[in-house]
C-alpha cells in the first residue's frame, strides 16, 4: 500500500520505544537498587500470581525465573542497538529511567552517579546518532523499599521521593532531553496496580479507595515533575501518558450503551481529565459515592494540579474493548489488562489481543475532540511468535500488516484535523514482555537471541520488518 502524498506532518516524530526494566538487565550493576520489576516472575502465569493477595515481593528462585534481571542486556549493548535505531532512521527513542538507577532505595537524599552517567552516556550516543531521547521518568519499574516499607502509592510520603528523583534527572539532563512523560498507562493501575502503584489489592483492603487515593497522590507528584520541569528546561515538554482503548458497547441495548460509557469515562479519560484539565471531572463524585471512595486532598493539591497540567498526551494503544453490563463468563476474553466480551467483528493475536486499526482513528479522535493538546502515539505493535528461517531470516509479515494499518488509521486521523506529534512503536527491539514475562512475545524490528528457558546468545538479527519501517520513515509515511 502507498499513497501519493504523504498525510504526515514533515516534522513527524517516528522511532521506536521501549523501557528499561524490560531490557536493560545489570539488574545490580552499576549500584542499582532492586525495582519492582525485580521480582515479577517470569511466565504465562505472572498476572495470575501477581493478582493473588499476599504477594510478598520477594525473589524465589526455587519458584520461579527471573527474565527481567538480564533483559536483553541493553546495559552493555546499548551503543549496538541504537546503532540499529539509527540505520532505521528513528528521529526519537521512547526509553525510560530506571528510578534504582537514581536513587538506589528510592528514599535516599543524594542521588546515585553510577546511574546518572549511564543515561549521561546512553543520551549521548542517541545524540551522536541524531535521535532526539523521549523520556519517561517511572515506567513499571518502583524502587523496591517504597513497596515494601511505604506502600507504595498509598503512601502520601512517596510524593517527597519522588520529587527529589525529578528534580535529580532534570537538572542533570536539561541539556540532553526535551520530551518528558510522567507515568506509563497511569490509567491501567484501575485494573493491575501493582506494576505501577506498587502495591496489590489485599484480601481486607476495599480496591477503589486505595486506587483512587493512590491516583490522587500521582497527580500531585505529576503536577510537581511538570512544574520542575517547565521551570528547569523551559523549552521542553512534558505530558502524561494513558492506555487508550476505546470501550465499545456490545449492542445498541441503551443499557449496554450507558455501562460502556461508564467504562470509558473512568478508564480512558479520569485520568486524562485531571491532568490535561487539570481538575477532578464532576462524574467522579457519582462513581466516588457509588464506591464509597473518600479521598485525602490536603491545602494547595487542586491549586497544584489546576495549575501545572501537561503539554500533550503519550499513549498506548494495542487493542480496543467491548463492554455488557451482564457478562457471561463464555463471552469473555483478556488482552493488555483489560477483561471484555469478544468483538465478533475482530480478530486477534496469539495472546487473544483483538486487532483493531479503526479503533486507533477513533480513540485518537475522541482524545484530540476531548482534550485539544497533541497526541503522540508512543506504543503500538503486534506481540507474536517469530520463527527463524533455514537463511537466517525472519519473515514477519503479519507485524508488517499490524502496523501498516495502524499507520493507516494514523493517517486517516490526521486528516480529520487530529494533531499527532509522532509515533514510536512499541519494543522496537525484542524485549521482556511485561504481561507475561516471556521473550517468546516478541514486537521488534530487530530480533534477539533470547528464549523463554533463560538460553540464547543475545545476537542481534533484522527482521523483514526493520527494512519495511525503515522505508516508512525515509519516506515519511508515504510508503506503508
Amino acid at each position: 500500500m502507498s499513497t501519493t502524498n504523504s498525510k504526515f506532518p514533515k516534522d513527524f516524530l517516528w522511532g521506536g520505544a521501549t523501557a528499561a526494566n524490560q531490557m536493560e538487565g545489570g539488574f545490580h550493576e552499576g549500584n542499582k537498587g532492586l525495582n519492582i520489576a525485580d521480582v515479577l516472575p517470569g511466565g504465562k502465569q505472572r498476572l495470575r500470581i501477581l493478582k493473588e493477595p499476599g504477594f510478598n515481593f520477594e525473589i524465589d528462585h526455587d519458584k520461579y525465573s527471573y527474565p527481567n534481571h538480564e533483559g536483553i542486556d541493553f546495559y552493555h549493548r546499548y551503543k549496538e542497538d541504537i546503532a540499529l535505531f539509527a540505520e532505521m532512521g528513528f528521529k526519537v527513542y521512547r526509553m525510560s529511567i530506571a528510578w534504582t538507577r537514581i536513587f538506589p532505595n528510592g528514599n535516599e537524599t543524594e542521588p546515585n552517579e553510577e546511574g546518572l552517567a549511564f543515561y549521561d552516556r546512553v543520551f549521548d550516543e542517541l545524540h551522536k546518532h541524531g535521535i532526539e531521547p523521549v523520556v519517561t521518568i517511572s515506567h513499571y519499574e518502583m524502587p523496591l523499599t517504597l513497596v515494601k516499607e511505604y506502600g507504595g502509592w498509598r503512601s502520601r510520603e512517596v510524593i517527597g521521593f519522588f520529587e527529589r528523583y525529578v528534580n535529580a534527572i532534570l537538572n542533570r539532563y536539561k541539556d540532553k532531553v526535551k520530551y518528558w512523560m510522567t507515568f506509563n498507562e497511569i490509567n491501567s493501575a484501575l485494573h493491575f496496580p501493582i506494576m505501577s502503584m506498587g502495591f496489590s489489592i489485599e484480601s481486607h483492603e476495599d480496591k477503589y479507595q486505595s486506587i483512587f487515593q493512590a491516583f490522587h497522590h500521582q497527580f500531585v507528584a505529576s503536577s510537581i515533575a511538570v512544574k520542575a520541569c517547565h521551570e528547569i528546561i523551559p523549552d521542553a515538554q512534558i505530558g502524561c501518558m494513558l492506555l487508550a482503548a476505546p470501550i465499545y458497547p456490545y449492542d445498541s441495548n441503551p443499557e449496554n450503551v450507558m455501562f460502556a460509557l461508564e467504562e470509558e469515562r473512568i478508564f480512558n479519560y479520569y485520568c486524562g481529565d485531571v491532568q490535561v484539565r487539570g481538575e477532578y471531572p464532576a462524574y467522579a463524585n457519582t462513581f466516588f459515592k457509588k464506591h464509597n471512595v473518600t479521598l485525602d486532598i490536603r491545602e494547595g493539591d487542586l491549586e497544584l494540579i489546576k495549575e501545572n497540567t501537561v503539554d500533550y498526551i503519550g499513549l498506548s494503544y494495542y487493542m480496543s474493548s467491548t463492554q455488557k453490563k451482564n457478562k457471561l463468563e463464555e463471552e469473555m476474553i483478556q488482552g493488555n489488562l483489560l477483561e471484555g466480551v469478544k468483538n465478533p467483528y475482530l480478530q486477534a493475536s496469539d495472546w487473544g489481543w483483538e486487532i483493531d486499526p479503526v479503533g486507533l482513528r477513533i480513540v485518537l479522535n475522541n482524545l484530540y475532540d476531548r482534550y485539544q493538546v497533541p497526541l503522540f502515539i508512543v506504543e503500538n505493535g503486534l506481540g507474536a511468535y517469530d520463527k527463524l528461517e533455514e537463511d537466517g531470516s525472519i519473515q514477519d509479515d503479519y507485524r508488517i500488516e499490524y502496523l501498516r494499518s495502524h499507520l493507516a488509521a494514523t493517517a486517516d486521523a490526521i486528516e480529520d484535523g487530529v494533531e499527532i506529534m509522532g509515533f514510536t512503536s512499541w519494543g522496537c527491539i525484542d524485549l521482556v514482555s511485561a504481561s507475561t514475562g516471556e521473550f517468546s512475545k516478541r514486537y521488534g524490528f530487530i530480533y534477539v537471541d533470547k528464549q523463554d528457558d533463560g538460553s540464547g546468545t543475545l545476537e542481534r538479527k533484522k527482521k523483514k520488518s526493520f527494512y519495511w519501517y525503515k522505508d516508512v520513515i525515509a519516506s515519511n509515511g508515504e510508503n506503508l
